[in-house]
């Protein structure tokens, strides 16, 4: 995680802020959740905006996103439309995956001068303080995209590239919407076996072929963004007992709990009762199709994990860790 401290007093509509004022970032592939806090984790006001995208957009078009959300902020509490808001500036957003990235975002966050003291991390590290009842653990989130982070009882880290397939990383929505499409198409045109999921993708965007939907990707008529709609479609479709659509639900399966495994060896804590958080929208959604999958996987390779699905979303571990960055204590959960 990188840090930074720019020079500057900082002030609420010209008072003061209370020593631990928090400006909490969670920005997701899909989503970006921003909050304004108090020391004691009092939320002020929060905002929801669009995805935070550095790796695709840039870093300055990402850090114009949490902008935006800060310009919410502002109107909500009737602030001033420029200056300080906090004494820190705690964000966990996708694309912090390498030192030289989270760098990057930290000195742009810094330049915006929104916060006196600026800690960027992964936003995998904001669902594990979410959802785990101790300092230390796993968590794995299954959202657009797949990752897994590990912090051990002695303070040491587990990571991966999180680079999608250049890494080796399989699933996530955007991985099983592109896999419907592609098992869609090859069981429509006899290259793969005969499927359900050809005529529920085709439905879906109320085309004839799933061949419609791919061209219409290609050449713009449909979003390619929408691909990641397929995702509970291909769940959905697998429920229904598609033989198809539940091998790729398998595999998914197996990739979370692979990640986990991993991450609990590499801190020594696979024979070690621990919390194994698991988060992002595909896991959220806790479709019993693959939740069933996963725990039954997990009993047979990890039994002494104990899974959790967290009540809080990630922009309240980014808070409760700009707390534990200022060294304060939240009184109201």
């Amino acid at each position: 995680m990188s840090t930074a401290t720019p020079a500057g007093s900082t002030t609420l509509a010209g008072r003061p802020l209370p020593a631990g004022t928090i400006l909490a970032v969670d920005g997701g592939n899909s989503k970006t959740d921003v909050l304004l806090a108090t020391e004691t984790g009092q939320v002020l006001a929060t905002a929801r905006v669009g995805p935070f995208t550095p790796q695709a957009s840039g870093v300055a078009t990402a850090v114009d996103v949490v902008a935006e959300a800060v310009g919410q902020l502002r109107t909500a509490l009737d602030l001033p439309a420029a200056g300080p808001l906090a004494r820190h500036l705690s964000a966990f957003v996708a694309g912090a995956d390498l030192p030289q990235e989270e760098e990057a975002l930290a000195e742009a966050f810094t330049a915006r001068g929104w916060a006196e003291s600026v800690e960027v991390g992964n936003d995998s590290f904001a669902l594990l303080r979410a959802g785990a009842s101790r300092p230390w653990g796993v968590a794995v989130v299954c959202g657009a995209g797949i990752n897994c982070v590990g912090i051990g009882p002695d303070g040491r880290r587990a990571r991966y590239p999180a680079l999608g397939e250049l890494t080796g990383d399989w699933g996530g929505g955007s991985g099983l919407g592109r896999t419907a499409l592609w098992s869609a198409v090859r069981g429509e045109d006899g290259r793969g076996p005969r499927t359900a999921l050809t005529e529920a993708v085709a439905a879906h965007f109320a085309v004839a072929t799933a061949l419609d939907v791919a061209l219409g990707i290609h050449l713009g008529a449909i979003p390619e963004e929408r691909i990641h709609e397929l995702s509970p479609l291909l769940l959905r479709v697998a429920t229904q007992g598609d033989a198809t659509a539940l091998g790729f639900v398998e595999r998914q399966a197996s990739e979370i709990v692979v990640w986990a495994k991993v991450a609990l060896e590499r801190l020594d804590l696979l024979g070690r009762e621990t919390e194994v958080v698991l988060g992002g929208g595909v896991l959220r959604a806790a479709e019993p199709v693959l939740m069933d999958r996963v725990h039954a996987l997990a009993a047979a390779q990890i039994p002494a994990a104990r899974l959790v699905v967290p009540a809080q979303r990630p922009i309240h571990g980014a808070l409760l860790l700009g707390l534990d960055r200022l060294g304060l204590a939240v009184t109201d959960g």
